[in-house]
């Protein structure tokens, strides 16, 4: 494994900023660890080569390093650092954008059990075996042959997802093709939610739109997302006042008021607490570290 993990991480400096020779492919090099930072997950397969990293998703910690491969199946707000990466050493990933089409057509040509099953979470983390890190490998090396690419790649990129049906990460890779299954009515919730974040909403009409009982789909939307519907979106929220106050250079004030709060008192207070610091010195610092050589 050590000698597929060496290949890989040799192929993915050489492949850096070439990674759209390859449809989907995504590519990772950090040189130094980062203060935790949050953003929004999307349905994605990702794999270490070197390093490490943590995650939050809700009151839920994960922590992966080399070997270790994660996979995303909704879309989720997190926050995120690098713990392990340095210029002699950075930390080194590679991932695959899962994409229900794709996923939904092997099931169909396998004759894979297609009965939706139980709720899934939403953010899983495993050890690669060494079949799968070889495919990736294989992948990355089409980054060089383009002609090869638009022929080869698609065919490598199946293998990856059969491996990842076949993995302990099989349920969620299955629930993201099943048009009917628990998750894709939660994922339905979750896109209308980030789409809406500034609305109010009340948790009986998700249901509704869930085709779930208020009850079933609290379960199923805490399973997958570790978080209550109310949380999710007081995260999308957060997350989309602190883009506005770095980006746009908009007041606490004005930024609260865009991202759905009536009350600057009540944005300030819930700011601090998801991001440690309030608006106004959070974004200075950021700005501070943004500007660092």
């Amino acid at each position: 494994m050590e000698q597929a993990l060496a290949e890989l991480r040799e192929l993915i400096v050489a492949a850096a900023g070439r990674e759209q020779a390859v449809d989907g492919l995504l590519l990772s090099i950090v040189d130094a660890p980062t203060p935790p930072m949050s953003s929004l997950a999307t349905p994605v397969f990702a794999l270490v080569a070197q390093g490490r990293k943590r995650l939050a998703v809700g009151d839920h910690v994960f922590e992966y390093g080399a070997g270790d491969y994660l996979v995303v199946s909704v879309d989720l707000p997190v926050t995120g650092h690098f713990v392990e990466a340095s210029k002699q050493e950075p930390c080194l990933g590679v991932g695959l954008e899962l994409r229900p089409d794709r996923i939904a057509e092997l099931l169909l040509e396998s004759a894979d059990d297609q009965t939706p099953g139980a709720s899934v979470h939403g953010l899983t983390i495993s050890q690669a075996p060494k079949e799968l890190v070889d495919a990736v490998i294989r992948l990355l090396r089409l980054v060089d042959e383009p002609d090869d690419a638009r022929v080869l790649a698609p065919l490598v990129e199946r293998e990856i997802l059969w491996r990842l049906l076949r993995s302990p990460q099989g349920a969620a890779i299955r629930e993201i093709g099943l048009a009917d299954s628990s998750l894709s009515h939660v994922a339905r919730v979750i896109r209308w939610i980030r789409d809406h974040y500034t609305e109010p909403f009340r948790v009986e009409d998700l249901a509704t739109m869930a085709r779930m009982s208020t009850s079933a789909f609290h379960r199923h939307f805490r399973t997958v997302t570790a978080m209550t519907p109310i949380q999710f979106q007081k995260k999308i929220r957060l997350q989309e006042a602190r883009l506005r106050l770095l980006g746009l250079g908009e007041d606490v004030t004005s930024a609260g008021y865009a991202v759905g709060y009536d009350s600057p008192s009540q944005f300030s207070r819930e700011y601090r607490r998801e991001f440690g610091t309030p608006p106004s010195r959070d974004t200075g610092r950021l700005r501070e570290e943004a500007a660092l050589p």
